[in-house]
């Protein structure tokens, strides 16, 4: 089995992360608590890409909103379709992060990092190499953000929690952006 034919097998752990990270952040308003990290805020905004079918037989379709407005993206994933990519803002503490995250590969796109202090220090290479350095860093900062959310919905998802959360998150999708208590 080659690269793509194993990333096509496996697109739909990202498409399902997708999901439950929508779900989760509507789930307590945009806030959601990370083991041993506290709580960040996740709102999906603007854009989303969702699929539908398999192959040559697959349709895509692009939904924009506001934040929550996604109301067309809500109804898409009621009738089946998955979400393949979104656009996302991440906040923790004072910095925020903006990023269009793919499903199938994990990719990161169109990303928008905090301003940072430095961005105006003028022309000197010392100064010029502190900004690329940090830059740098919030970008790891970013993935690091990425790849905790994800470990979060993997362990979950490999769990015996995951039936119950499945329940939630069928129930979360089928509400139409109605306010359903999310607890059994």
């Amino acid at each position: 089995m080659d690269l793509v034919d194993l990333i096509q097998e496996k697109r739909f752990i990202g498409q399902e992360f997708l999901a439950w990270l929508w779900y989760k952040s509507e789930e307590r308003g945009g806030n959601i608590s990370l083991p041993g990290s506290g709580d960040i805020l996740v709102i999906f905004e603007k854009h989303m890409l969702l699929e539908y079918g398999e192959g040559a037989e697959s349709e895509k379709v692009i939904c924009r909103g506001l934040q929550t407005e996604l109301k067309e993206a809500r109804a898409g994933l009621a009738l089946g379709k998955k979400p393949e990519q979104a656009r996302i803002r991440l906040a923790r503490g004072d910095f925020e992060y903006s990023v269009t995250l793919t499903a199938a590969t994990m990719e990161f796109r169109s990303v928008k990092l905090p301003k940072t202090a430095g961005a105006d220090d003028g022309d000197d290479p010392e100064s010029l190499e502190g900004q690329i350095l940090e830059r740098i860093s919030l970008f790891e900062d970013l993935t690091s953000l990425v790849n905790e959310l994800f470990a979060m919905f993997i362990n979950i998802r490999a769990s015996g929690d995951w039936v119950d959360e499945l329940v939630k998150l069928r129930r979360w999708i089928n509400s139409e952006g109605e306010e359903v208590p999310l607890e059994s």
